[in-house]
């Protein structure tokens, strides 16, 4: 098999020792699958058009992330046919009728500002909703989990959901399983967190302090109460592991 690497080129050295070969992206034929080292990396693999390929994660602490030191016994399965293949999705997020952001981990409310905290709420899609149920804040269909206190809130995909939200105390979520809601700091002792399938509405309930957006690890606006922020599913990203 051809493997492109993205994020450690050394890791190119255990995927020869494994029996595969080792191609630039820019080169024909191109790659079976593409080794992404890091988190960024994966992210970066995901969302480059130039790769058309499944991407193989290693060291994201996933379950079905390759730490590096296994990477050569994982690469000899998948050349010997024992790869497995998943759907893994992609979130997208809207803000005032506009997408901000794409995410493959998580997505984040925050409050901009340390030792701050502000009041935030969550809603899911009900049951008897239709499955392309609007982002419309006034919708009917939509159902309110919670508002609580807290830091912020955080929403992980199974990938993401070994990180931030799993530090914060969420639940590790596996492939197809939905994603993670997770408030962050919250301020009461004993706050839930939950497992859902998108589309969600997070929503800033008091305009107390400044609060961010952060979409993956980048912080791209400032939300405030008057503007919901939608959490749906935009794809999805075809991911490889032994």
């Amino acid at each position: 098999m051809r493997f492109a690497v993205v994020g450690d080129e050394s890791v190119g050295t255990a995927i020869r020792e494994a029996g595969g070969s080792v191609v630039s992206p820019d080169e024909e034929p191109s790659a079976d699958a593409v080794v992404a080292v890091g988190e960024s990396s994966v992210a970066d693999a995901v969302f480059d058009s130039a790769f058309d390929c499944p991407v193989f994660p290693v060291d994201c602490g996933a379950p079905w992330s390759v730490p590096r030191r296994e990477l050569t016994d994982a690469i000899s399965s998948v050349t010997a046919g024992d790869g497995r293949l998943f759907e893994h999705p992609i979130l997208s997020v809207t803000v005032g009728g506009d997408q901000v952001g794409r995410a493959l981990f998580d997505t984040m409310l925050i409050t901009s500002e340390p030792a701050r905290i502000s009041e935030y709420g969550v809603a899911h899609v009900g049951p008897e909703a239709p499955v392309d149920t609007p982002t419309d804040e006034s919708d009917d269909d939509w159902v309110s989990v919670d508002e609580f206190r807290a830091d912020g809130v955080v929403v992980a995909t199974p990938l993401g959901s070994t990180g931030y939200a799993r530090a914060a105390g969420g639940s590790v979520v596996g492939p197809n399983a939905g994603v993670a809601v997770v408030p962050v700091s919250p301020y009461a002792t004993r706050t839930d967190t939950w497992v859902f399938q998108p589309p969600l509405r997070l929503t800033v309930e008091r305009d107390d302090t400044p609060v961010s957006l952060v979409v993956d690890d980048g912080v791209v606006c400032d939300v405030s109460p008057s503007d919901p922020v939608y959490v749906t599913v935009d794809g999805t990203a075809t991911l490889l592991s032994r």
